[in-house]
Formats: structure tokens, C-alpha cells, sequence
């Protein structure tokens, strides 16, 4: 990849709120994610993503999630285990129109099970749109 496109990546990636020094756990990796954002996400942190099986604490999440791929909120859940308090998780899903595409409202519904809510939607790759997911507030 070149410098220009490596920085488009990073810059990409920092819409996601990262930050250097933060361990990044990744869930639901396939030969379908975005190469490019995985880099840009390494480089922004300048650390690599870490796998479903990693059991210490880490500082964010990002799924790749697709429909089909089992239950969501079992996995939002799952991402939540080792996550430190106030980590985002960020589902990525295959954006409207594209194979495995998964609707707001189950991703709604499973993060509203899971005790988290939709914060913001937005397109991060050529094909994945991304969902900040958090926790709800007092009073919620």
C-alpha cells in the first residue's frame, strides 16, 4: 500500500475515535473485511488488532458482523467481557444492498438486549457502514 493510501486508511480509521496505545479486540474475521480499514485501524493505535481469544483487558472492540453469522447479541456480548468501562464497540456491517446487510432495527434489538444502544451510523468502507454501540446512561 503507498504512503498516500495508508494515510486515507488511517484517516479513515480515526473516524472510529482511536487512539495510539489502545488494544483493539476483533470479532467475526472473514476474507470479506476491509483490508485497507484494518491497517488504518493498526495505524492509528499502533498496535495490532487482537483476536476473539485475547482474555486481557482492552480498550475497544470492532465486529464484523454479517447476516447469517449467528446471534448478535451473544457476540455483542462476548465483546464485552474484557472491554475496559467506556470502551467503544464498533459493529460493522455489509452496507444495504450487499450480501449479509443486517437492518437497524436488528442491531437495535440485539444491543438493546446486550444493555448497549445505537449511537451513530455511518459508511467506513467500500462495502461496511459502522455502528457505535454503547452503554446506556442512568436513568435509561
Amino acid at each position: 500500500m503507498s504512503s498516500t493510501a495508508d494515510e486515507g486508511a488511517s484517516q479513515t480509521a480515526a473516524r472510529l475515535g482511536l487512539s495510539s496505545g489502545q488494544v483493539i479486540q476483533e470479532f467475526g474475521y472473514d476474507d470479506d473485511v476491509d483490508a485497507e480499514l484494518r491497517t488504518g485501524i493498526e495505524a492509528v493505535t499502533g498496535t495490532e488488532l487482537v483476536d476473539e481469544e485475547y482474555d486481557d483487558v482492552t480498550d475497544g472492540a470492532v465486529i464484523w458482523f454479517r447476516d447469517g453469522d449467528g446471534d448478535l447479541t451473544d457476540l455483542l456480548v462476548d465483546a464485552m467481557t474484557v472491554l475496559d468501562d467506556g470502551g467503544p464497540i464498533w459493529l460493522l456491517t455489509p452496507k444495504a444492498g450487499r450480501a449479509g446487510h443486517v437492518s437497524h432495527s436488528d442491531i437495535e434489538e440485539a444491543a438493546t438486549t446486550s444493555g448497549l444502544h445505537a449511537m451513530s451510523t455511518f459508511p467506513i468502507a467500500a462495502d461496511w457502514s459502522a455502528t457505535r454501540l454503547g452503554t446506556r446512561g442512568r436513568g435509561r
